[in-house]
């Protein structure tokens, strides 16, 4: 099972990612949105926002997220970690309820240019 630490590592490396993006990922990657990640294995709930191409955590917290955030994600941090390293499909976890997505309808369309 992935550690907190784990779990921060990987939502950086996915913020440095971001960073990096090109062509209509780098569209969705500039989105100015409140954003949440719940590790459901671990019960803690990063949050913070995306911005600037990148994901700032301003907060890590017990249990889950205590405000809806405009994009929330949740999944275990196992699958985070392989998410992030390229070693699972976001599209197909998703699909398989792995991990769940919620937001907006637009910014779903612009978020799996970035997925």
């Amino acid at each position: 099972m992935a550690t907190i630490e784990e779990c921060r590592a990987a939502l950086e490396k996915l913020s440095d990612n971001m960073q990096r993006a090109e062509g209509d990922a780098r569209t969705a990657a500039a989105l100015d949105r409140s954003v949440s990640c719940h590790i459901t294995d671990l019960d803690v709930t990063f949050a913070g926002r995306m911005t600037g191409g990148r994901i700032h955590v301003q907060d890590t917290f017990q249990g889950p997220p205590r405000e809806k955030a405009q994009i929330r994600l949740g999944m275990t941090g196992d699958d985070l970690v392989a998410l992030v390293d390229g070693e699972l499909h976001f599209a197909k976890a998703w699909g398989s309820g792995r991990v769940k997505l919620h937001a907006g309808v637009r910014d779903l369309l612009l978020l799996r240019k970035l997925l």
